[in-house]
């Protein structure tokens, strides 16, 4: 479940800025959007449309790649479509949420290297940054895990098989035997397991390694008012007293709000002591109450995407509140994408940026930037205090 791509963003054009003959005013483009009925989906249905974000998450970001925004080499691996270019605005939001969130986590596995670390990626889909941490020399001193729909877990595995630059990322070199060698992303029940790496041997697709793992697991199972006890084999690797950081990038609001705090509380209170250091970052949209933000919200729905905790949590402040709430006492901050690329790049990236591709539609730059937020928030634990002394220095709201 990753971030989707926002259908009609130029429609919304100030009526003072046409630009390139395409205007329409906000409040034309919003009365259109709103007459559009979102289709009646079940259960499965709606499952299917969220998983299916991934892709074009993952199309945004090879294309934000191939403009020279990004530096990612494993973008094209996961990519069902290439060559899909996309609006600037959309290539530089992709740019800046993506170097926001690598800033913190980079200060958090950097931070006493000789401390291992963990990474909980929920609703991780198709997502790189595994790869491009582990392809560093040297790589973090950590254990990175992920958590998605089986689905999705089933395509991620599906790719890693068929590309040995992946694999070796993993640690250990893999000998894969499979009667599937199609594209259709089933899992062969006769797949074989190399040195430490296990890779799945049933329907319901997994992998495990020394560094990473991956859990085919819906994660409203985590909500449930008997959740599996930490001991089960449903996370059995993920160690219960390393510094943690948790990541969500546009995964837990497709959850209604009561349910995506009991997928936190399951993990601030349930699979990890109050003694372990422990973290989360948000990548979420906000502000859906002015024109703009019905709007993308209208054009999402027509589509059966429903961001079901954007109202509860659709301001900086109730993000940070939210934080606080789920016990991320140590400290809490939550920026918009437009004061991400305003403070934190630095003048030298700032002027590389601009320059990649010309963007003559600011104001929807700001528009669009002003609607997405990265919120942070940790927890000391006993002695943890210094895991988190980069996030303390980083500039925010």
């Amino acid at each position: 479940m990753a971030a989707p791509q926002i259908p009609n963003l130029l429609s919304l054009r100030n009526p003072k800025t046409p630009g390139r003959g395409r205007a329409r005013t906000a409040e034309a483009s919003s009365s259109t959007a709103f007459s559009v009925n979102p289709p009646r989906e079940n259960g499965a249905s709606k499952d299917k449309t969220v998983q299916q974000t991934d892709q074009d998450a993952t199309v945004s970001r090879l294309s934000a790649v191939e403009a020279g925004y990004l530096d990612d080499d494993f973008a094209k691996e996961f990519a069902e479509i290439k060559g899909q270019k996309r609006f600037p605005i959309i290539n530089r939001g992709t740019y800046v949420r993506t170097q926001a969130i690598d800033k913190l986590v980079d200060s958090f596995l950097s931070r006493d290297p000789a401390i291992k670390k963990q990474v909980i990626s929920l609703g991780a889909g198709s997502d790189t940054r595994f790869f491009r941490l582990a392809s560093r020399s040297p790589p973090p001193n950590m254990l990175y895990h992920e958590i998605d729909f089986p689905a999705n877990i089933q395509h991620k595995i599906s790719v890693l098989r068929k590309s040995s630059r992946l694999s070796s990322c993993i640690g250990t070199p893999l000998s894969i035997s499979s009667d599937d060698d199609n594209n259709n992303a089933t899992i062969s029940t006769t797949m074989t397991t190399t040195a430490s790496t296990a890779f799945p041997t049933s329907s319901c697709p997994g992998l495990s390694s020394p560094t990473y793992h991956l859990y085919a697991l819906d994660l409203r199972t985590l909500s449930t008012p008997s959740p599996p006890h930490p001991s089960s084999t449903l996370l059995s690797h993920i160690d219960p007293f390393l510094p943690t950081l948790l990541l969500s990038e546009c995964c837990l609001i497709y959850l209604p709000p009561s349910t995506a705090d009991a997928v936190v509380h399951y993990f601030t209170t349930h699979l990890f002591p109050r003694s372990t250091p422990l973290s989360l970052i948000l990548y979420e949209p906000i502000n859906p109450f002015d024109a703009f933000g019905r709007t993308m919200v209208s054009n999402l729905a027509a589509r059966g995407i429903v961001l079901q905790t954007l109202h509860a949590y659709g301001s900086l402040e109730r993000q940070k509140e939210r934080l606080r709430r789920y016990g991320f006492d140590g400290g809490q901050a939550a920026v918009d994408v437009d004061f991400l690329f305003e403070r934190w790049l630095g003048d030298a990236e700032t002027e590389r940026v601009c320059s990649v591709e010309m963007l003559d539609e600011v104001e929807e730059w700001k528009l669009l930037a002003g609607h997405y937020c990265v919120a942070w928030g940790w927890r000391d634990g006993e002695g943890g205090k210094a895991v988190w002394e980069g996030w303390r220095g980083l500039a925010a709201l």
